[in-house]
Order: structure tokens, then sequence, then C-alpha cells
């Protein structure tokens, strides 16, 4: 997603200049400091990059309170990079809570542009076991080929497709997943009809916006958007979308997040702005509570990240993270307001559909939504993520650690365990985005319709499948669970 830097101004997306790598582990030759971190330590670059991801945590981390000193967690006892982090997500200051941490090494950056670099599609098994399609972009490698959602995968590089078979599951890992330059698969359609497809790896322009329509609901229009991704190019085809359901009348909205795990906190604001109440412009949509040692100035490690851009007098010089006022109030920005955008004013109800995939900048627009209108949550549990990051450039990798907190304007956003839902239904991996038969949409629709959901007993008939056998392909699709999440601080930050 943005490569090497995404919090500033024109500069999104800019490279970091992080100068005198080592100033962020090499200190004065006497003695200690009050963390008890090596004075004057010197090292190989390895060993310096694990220093840095340890001090960097201890400044910034959103749960660096009661982290132990340098010296006694000794990052360089660690044999990589990720078990430095792993070690981190673990200490007893986290209280289990850190599942998002991640080091990347440049590729979430490139996606949360909007640039895919892959073959443009995904895939899960369904009730039956099946492996099916479970999303195609527009324009990509895959869409090209006349892959849709919903076909039937038997064959992967020549290898099976069974969920229970570890070899399976190794190839479609390597394959779907990997870095080769193309996949061979094998395909039943909707028809029945079987089809060799071959894809071949490219770069294209992501387009999150996976399905847009309009129904009629009795004497009610009610739209339906897939928003598969909060890419930081969204907003003018999320404009453009919401433009026609103004046109078409729509006073009830469905929006399907089943599959996005998050992306930019600029898109969400955006995309909150185009679905809430002009009436509460000027209110406080959401609030972020940066690490606490970043709200007292105390992040001086922060300095380390340069990046160019303007001062109050426009001209072009050299800023560090360090810079940014990372106070939790409206005069430091982060404090945001509603700010009605397009014309789409008369929505009563917004369903969101939503998985254990849906994340982050998901939940941020779901959380800001929920104290201001009529919201219905549709599918299973959401992933629950109310933190986010931003990237930190550490000699050729990104580190994202939580560094802050989002909560509404009642102050709500402890989300951890996630979303629970409204009326819980799977997904229906056998029928294509916009069928109002495809079990998720259904349930809105009738709603819409009924101001009541469908009995549950209806939705268990349309799978005979065990308990036992549903934990075990939600194991199998957890295996094949790629899709990134996070919440990305993507906003124009003020500037001390």
């Amino acid at each position: 997603m943005l490569r090497k830097f995404i919090t500033q101004n024109a500069f999104i997306g800019a490279l970091l200049l992080v100068i005198g790598f080592t100033t962020s582990c090499k200190k004065s030759n006497n003695g200690g400091d009050a963390n008890g971190v090596e004075q004057g330590a010197s090292g190989t670059r390895a060993e310096l990059t694990k220093d840095s991801i340890y001090l960097y945590a201890q400044q910034t981390y959103y749960w660096n309170v009661g982290m132990p000193s340098y010296a006694s967690f000794n990052p360089r006892q660690y044999a990589s990079n990720n078990a430095v982090l792993s070690a981190i997500k673990l200490l007893p200051s986290t209280g289990g809570k850190d599942k998002y941490s991640f080091i990347d090494d440049g590729s979430v950056a490139t996606q949360l542009g909007g640039a895919g670099e892959d073959y443009g599609f995904s895939a899960n098994f369904d009730l039956s076991d099946l492996l099916r399609v479970k999303y195609v972009y527009p324009g990509s490698p895959a869409d090209v080929q006349g892959l849709k959602r919903g076909y039937q995968i038997t064959k992967v590089n020549g290898g099976g497709t069974s969920r229970s078979s570890s070899t399976d599951i190794a190839n479609l890992n390597a394959s779907i997943f990997g870095d080769n330059p193309s996949i061979s698969l094998t395909v039943k359609k909707m028809d029945g009809s079987s089809q060799d497809i071959v894809i071949n790896r490219a770069n294209y322009n992501i387009n999150p916006i996976l399905y847009t329509n309009t129904y009629t609901i009795g004497a009610k229009k009610v739209g339906y958007i897939v928003f598969n991704s909060f890419t930081t190019n969204a907003v003018p085809a999320l404009d453009a979308a919401f433009a026609k359901f103004t046109a078409d009348g729509v006073t009830e909205l469905v929006v399907d997040l089943r599959y996005n795990g998050g992306g930019s906190v600029a898109t969400s604001e955006a995309f909150t702005n185009l679905i809430a109440p002009p009436s509460q412009n000027g209110k406080i949509m959401y609030t972020t509570y940066w690490t606490k040692t970043m709200q007292d100035g105390a992040a001086t490690i922060l300095q380390n990240q340069k990046f160019y851009g303007k001062d109050t007098q426009g001209n072009t010089r050299l800023f560090s993270l360090f810079d940014y006022s990372y106070k939790p109030t409206i005069a430091a920005e982060n404090q945001e307001l509603f700010k009605k955008r397009g014309a789409l004013n008369g929505l009563t109800r917004v369903y969101f559909i939503v998985t254990g995939g849906t994340a982050s900048a998901s939940e941020l627009l779901i959380n800001n939504l929920k104290p201001v209108m009529d919201v219905k949550l549709i599918g299973k549990t959401t992933y629950g993520k109310p933190v986010g990051f931003f990237s930190i450039r550490i000699d050729k990798n990104d580190l994202y650690i939580p560094q802050f907190q989002t909560k509404n304007q009642l102050d709500q956003g402890d989300y951890f365990s996630g979303m629970t839902v409204d009326k819980d239904v799977t997904d229906d991996l056998s029928r294509d985005f916009g069928d109002p038969e495809e079990r998720m949409l259904a349930q809105a629709l009738y709603y819409s319709s009924n101001n009541n959901f469908m009995a549950l007993a209806k939705d268990n008939a349309l799978s005979s499948t065990s308990g036992v056998s549903k934990i075990a392909t939600d194991n199998a699709n957890e295996k094949l669970n790629h899709e990134f999440k996070g919440m990305v601080e993507t906003r124009k930050l003020k500037l001390k």
C-alpha cells in the first residue's frame, strides 16, 4: 500500500530519508541511559536493525507502558527481525491484544496506493469444502481472463484443492499468493462447464469497488456497494457511486465490507461523510488517541523518520515525524469533525455486511456512524482492530506497529474482540455479488422490506455442514487469508 511513507501532505508515497541509519541505535560513550540502552554500541547492520525495531516500539508502540529496558529485552538475542517483533507482541504490556504488528517489504504501501502487482483474485473454501473464487478486481489479470466470483477451482498448477490436504493447502498458498509469474487454474463455472485458465502476473490499478446496484424494495430504493479495500485512490470512484445512488433516490444503503481488511484513514473519513446525515456537520466524528509518549512530545526517535514538506510560508524543507502534534484535540487536528460529502442526504438506515476479515478502516467507518444513524450489521463478528499505525522505515523494511486508537463521538472504540452482528449469516461463495438470493445481501433486502430479519432456520437449511467441518473449513480459510488488515494514518497531520 503506499510506498515508504503514508502520512504527509502531497508527499504520500515519497521515499523516507532515514538519515544516519545507526542514529536510532547508537548513543554517546557514557554508560547507559534511563532505559538501560547500551551507549555507543556498535554492531552489524542486522543487529542495528533489531535494535531499531525495539527502540521504535519503546517510544511509539501503543502498549509501550511497562516495556522492559533495552538491556533486559536484548533484541540482538533473536534470530530474525520477525522474531524480535514476535517477542514484543508477547510482552505482558500488550495484554495479549497485539495481533496486528508486522514487518513488510513495501508491498503494503504499494497496494494501499492502489497499485496491484499480482493476479487480482483470491479464493476460499465454502461450506461444502469446495474451493471458490471469492473476489476478482476489475481490470486485473484474473478479470481479463474471465475469472468470476463463485467459480469452483478444481486444480491449481496441476495440484488438488482439498481442504483436508496439507500438501494442497501449501500448493494453494505458494501458487495463488506466492511470487510465480503465472498460475494455471481449472475452474467449474456456474453453468457446470469446465475451463482451463492461465493468468499472468501483471501490474494493474486496483479498483476497490467490486459491484454497485440499486434495488427497488416496495416503495424504497436500496443502494448496494461492495467495497474491498480503503486505497488512497478510491475517493473519486466512491463519489461517482454515491452520485448514482443520489440520482436513483436511494434512502437505504447496503455496504458490503466482507473481505475489506482496511487501509487509508482518510478514505474511511471520506466514505463516512458520504453516508452521514448533514445534521452532523461540525460535530465530532472520532478522536485519535496516540501513544502517550507521542502526545507528550517525547518520542524523539521519530526525528530519524525524515521527509520533505512545505512549511507555513510555503517553503519546501526537511521535516520528521517528530514535528507533528499528536495531542487528541481539535487544535492538533486529531479530533475529526463530520463534513457532509456529496448530495445523498436522505439515508435512514445503513446495513454493513461483515465477516472476520472486516477490519480496521472498515470498522472505523462503522464505528463512526453507529452513534448518528440506524446501523445494522449482517454476517459474522468482525476482526477487531480499533488501533492503527503509520509505517516506520528501517533499512529496507517498513515496520507497522499500533501507535493510536480511535473512538467515536460517544468515546466508544474498544472492539478488540470484534463488532458483533445483528444477524449471524455465513458467506455465500456460490453466488456472485449483487445476487438478491446471496445469503448476506438477502438478509439486508428482507429487513428493508419487513423491518426484521429472515428466520435463522432458513439460513441453516442452506447448508448441512457439521459444526466440526465448519471449524475445519474456517481453519483452512485462515491459512489462505493473506489480505492486509490495517488502519493506516494517511491524513495530513498538523505540524507543531
